[in-house]
């Protein structure tokens, strides 16, 4: 179905109490326009309008860096959501297909509901999405006759038995491009606020002859976003719904309630998730891996059987082969880990290139940056890196190459061959115990003078 999005994103979020937009507030890892983006997309829309107001230019960079084809107009000024919506008729204009408008602060939509729209448009001019509430509150009131949409009465305008109505308004509406935005502008602002309301069109639709029905999705999927203690329920519906979905998929949490996801991560069946672990966005683990607990990753790809932490970092650009081991208080950043490398305790591998099969020994550091560039440090496979080695990049240690303990590497290390850069070691006998006496005579010293 040839479908666009229109997204009203230009609220400022007053209750938020921050200098930051609304919309661009983080969750699971990806500003709240971006979900309600990605639900839309997943239509395969052919076109999106975000309509912006309160801080519109970072609103629409946010926008464009998900979707470099997105459109972006502003409201100015915000007279309504309506008047939001007729913002994006020049954009579309000549669009022959559907248009979905949603909200840039309510991210928990899921694909399917919008699907179900779309499905229930083959039957009705205009289609609305509504939710039974628990406490329906000052929510606006659907009015159904049958599976007719009659209207959308306001809360304040509601008669008692209109009140009763459990079946309340999302605001995301589906409809024909056309029909929409012919509908918008014939919706007027005599109400006490002086604002065009979108719900308006029903009654201005139904007068015209047209039809109109609901659909209904869960309530825990209209969750708008007004206040922080919103967006951290939103968080927790968010994390209760990826959790869910990855046990369905197959993998394997050992204690759900402590795994938080980002709004982008993909785990493959059969791997194994320990306790307090969390992803970052753009975070890919294939199937069978294991990540164990405390671990942090972020912007990495893990491999089949790779087996990471516990207590382990991945950063941007980590890339780890199968079978490769990342051990305790390891941090890996901007790395390729080919197969069956192992970096178990206590290191930092940043830049680099590690070979398959290599050991990299405890307290290794790949010396990356000099203060003002990023350097690469290249590790043949089957390479042994001895404790505590420093590789000062840019810098190659071959095949079948070793350093030796506590080693500082600063010229490349020809294949085979053992490379070791430290300071002589010289040994005064009698000199440990002639120090610590002098030292404890000067504090008996000090001691004295004090009292």
């Amino acid at each position: 179905m040839n479908t666009a999005l229109v997204i009203l994103a230009a609220g400022m979020g007053t209750r938020m109490n921050s200098e930051l937009p609304k919309v661009l507030h983080p969750l699971a890892g990806a500003p709240l326009l971006i979900h309600a983006m990605k639900a839309g997309f997943a239509l395969d829309a052919r076109a999106c309008v975000i309509v912006t107001g309160h801080g519109a230019e970072a609103v629409a960079a946010a926008a464009r860096d998900w979707n470099e084809d997105a459109t972006c107009v502003v409201q100015e000024p915000q007279l309504g959501t309506a008047h939001a919506v007729a913002q994006a008729a020049p954009a579309l204009a000549g669009f022959d297909g559907d248009v979905i408008v949603l909200y840039g602060d309510t991210p928990l939509i899921r694909a399917e509901t919008l699907e179900a729209m779309q499905e229930a448009r083959k039957a009705d001019d205009i289609v609305v999405l509504g939710f039974h509430a628990a406490d329906p509150g000052r929510y606006g009131r659907l009015v159904m006759a049958g599976d007719t949409l009659e209207r959308i009465v306001e809360f304040k305008d509601a008669t008692d038995q209109e009140r009763t109505i459990t079946l309340c308004n999302s605001g995301v509406i589906a409809a024909d491009a056309k029909t929409l935005f012919d509908l918008v502008a014939a919706v007027g602002n005599d109400n006490a606020a002086s604002e065009y309301y979108l719900t308006d069109i029903i009654a201005i639709a139904r007068a015209r002859g047209l039809s109109a029905t609901a659909v209904t999705c869960d309530e825990a999927e209209t969750l708008g976003i007004n206040t922080r203690t919103e967006l951290a329920q939103a968080e927790a519906a968010f994390q209760t719904r990826a959790r869910a979905q990855a046990l369905e998929d197959g993998v394997t949490l050992l204690a759900p309630d402590t795994v938080y996801f980002a709004h982008d991560t993909v785990i493959g069946r059969d791997a194994v998730i320990e306790q307090n672990v969390v992803f970052g966005p753009g975070v890919t683990v294939e199937s069978g891996a294991r990540i164990r607990a405390f671990s942090h990753l972020e912007g990495c790809h893990v491999s089949q059987r790779a087996t990471v932490g516990p207590y382990a970092r991945l950063r941007p650009g980590a890339e780890l082969s199968e079978d490769v081991h990342v051990g305790n208080f390891v941090e890996i950043k901007n790395a390729l880990l080919h197969e069956g490398a192992k970096a178990n305790h206590l290191s930092y591998i940043g830049d680099a290139t590690i070979g398959a099969g290599s050991n990299i020994g405890a307290g290794t550091i790949t010396c990356n940056y000099d203060g003002v560039m990023k350097h690469h440090t290249e590790i043949g496979r089957g390479a042994f890196i001895g404790s505590n080695t420093m590789l000062v990049a840019p810098v190659r240690v071959g095949n079948d190459a070793m350093t030796g303990s506590g080693s500082v590497i600063t010229t490349d290390v020809p294949d085979g061959a053992l490379a070791l850069g430290r300071a002589p070691q010289v040994v005064k006998p009698g000199m440990a115990v002639k120090l610590m006496d002098l030292l404890r005579a000067r504090k008996a010293k000090k001691n004295k003078e004090n009292n």
